[in-house]
């Protein structure tokens, strides 16, 4: 790791349109090598706490990013961690040789920390000990300041000028070595970090909206971790086409024999056993492996035990009585699907046609997402059960209850008291 040089930082642009001059032939310009190069790979407890030490010693924001091999091994954790400060210059740290940065995590306890879509990341920098106490999310930045494309690439190239290396954003991170290319990707990923923060909060406040990305990114930070699903199984893709106990059955005794594969190799499920291949042996209900070999996904590659063992849990499923069957799946929490909402409530209906119409056109004016100005999820909920007075403040109240932040609560309600109100 080197110390900053004195190159001075690319000029930060304002939301302007693309195709404004940023280079003498009016292109973007290629992003091609980190500032200090390319930093050695941190593997090491000694090396550790070199870094840890000197980003404790830098200055201002750092820039976090992690790479995970997402489609490649199981879970969903980190396999490399990449930071940037003023003062630190850019650290690559392998989580596999040094599987515990809590030192590092405390060492910037306090620091604002610059990511780039802040909840793809949290959770696999929170099994290694790293989390924020405040944040600045690029991703969503962008969003409330209404940019029509808010990946890191398009994002650094409207508001910056720069092009970013596009090629190795889907690679398996696992790798070891890892190739120089592709920690050139990762150390670019977190050099204009700085950077744009700085621009987007700029543009954030000339268009009056950096205290509402302010509460977003401290509901980001403080939210507590997500809990373990209930029935993953049920999440299997096609499963909607599966009607019967006996068939749900077979779906979750392949889905967990395939889990405990997959966790047992370090592999992605996927890579063990398809969804598809589940439904169909679950709508087939084959009476054995032959049968089971002619099914969608369990071809002629196959081999023999392979089939054997999904075969036994096929028969695992077709043995169990019927009170351990698994149940249709539970009615989940809030209101039904809104397709039904017409033949069930249709005063219901009509709200929600309403709220959504006026959320919609208060969202262009604000040049944000709709999502972001409220999830549709909260409208769904204040449609199906409306306070009992249409006013102000028990939409406020309701909405709160809900989880909107007060500047949403703020611009939302009048438009929503109008709306509902109407159709009252």
């Amino acid at each position: 790791m080197t110390a900053s040089t004195s190159r001075s930082k690319p000029p930060a642009r304002s939301s302007s349109p693309p195709d404004e001059e940023v280079s003498s032939d009016g292109l973007p310009v290629p992003l091609l090598e980190p500032r200090e190069g390319i930093p050695p790979v941190v593997a090491d407890a000694e090396s550790l706490a070199e870094v840890v030490a000197a980003f404790a010693a830098g200055t201002g924001p750092v820039a976090v990013d992690a790479e995970r091999a997402s489609g490649y091994r199981y879970g969903q954790r980190a396999y490399l961690v990449q930071l940037r400060r003023e003062g630190a210059g850019s650290a690559l740290i392998d989580p596999v040789g040094c599987p515990d940065l809590s030192s590092l995590g405390e060492a910037l306890s306090g620091t604002e920390w610059i990511l780039h879509a802040a909840t793809q990341d949290l959770p696999c920098l929170r099994d290694i000990g790293m989390a924020p106490t405040s944040l600045f999310d690029t991703e969503l930045a962008g969003r409330l300041a209404g940019f029509p494309r808010v990946g890191l690439g398009a994002m650094v190239e409207s508001v910056l000028g720069y092009t970013l290396e596009k090629g190795h954003s889907a690679v398996d991170w696992s790798t070891r070595p890892l190739p120089e290319p592709w920690l050139r990707y990762a150390a670019l990923d977190v050099e204009l970090l700085v950077d744009l923060r700085d621009a987007l909060e700029k543009e954030l406040d000339r268009q009056g909206k950096l205290d509402w990305a302010h509460q977003e990114f401290d509901a980001i930070a403080s939210a507590p971790p997500a809990p373990p699903r209930k029935d993953p199984w049920r999440r299997t893709s096609g499963m909607h086409k599966v009607r019967r106990r006996r068939q749900m059955a077979v779906v979750r005794e392949l889905w967990e024999s395939r889990d405990r594969i997959a966790q047992r190799r370090d592999v992605s499920p996927g890579k063990v056993l398809g969804d598809t291949a589940i439904v169909e042996a679950a709508l087939a209900m084959p009476l054995n492996a032959s049968a089971l070999s002619a099914l969608p996904g369990y071809g002629q590659r196959m081999g023999r035990r392979q089939l054997e063992q999904w075969m036994a849990a096929v028969d695992r499923a077709k043995a169990l009585p019927e009170n351990e069957l698994p149940q249709p799946g539970a009615t989940p929490a809030g209101p039904p699907p809104p397709r039904s909402w017409a033949d069930k409530d249709p005063a219901a209906a009509a709200r929600l046609s309403a709220a959504r119409t006026a959320v919609t056109a208060l969202a262009e004016g604000l040049n944000l997402p709709q999502e972001n100005l409220i999830t549709p999820d909260t409208v769904r909920r204040l449609c199906w059960e409306p306070p009992q007075r249409l006013e102000a403040d028990t939409v406020s109240q309701a909405l709160a209850a809900h989880g909107a932040r007060p500047w949403q609560i703020e611009q939302v309600t009048p438009a929503l008291v109008e709306a509902l109100a109407a159709t009252d």
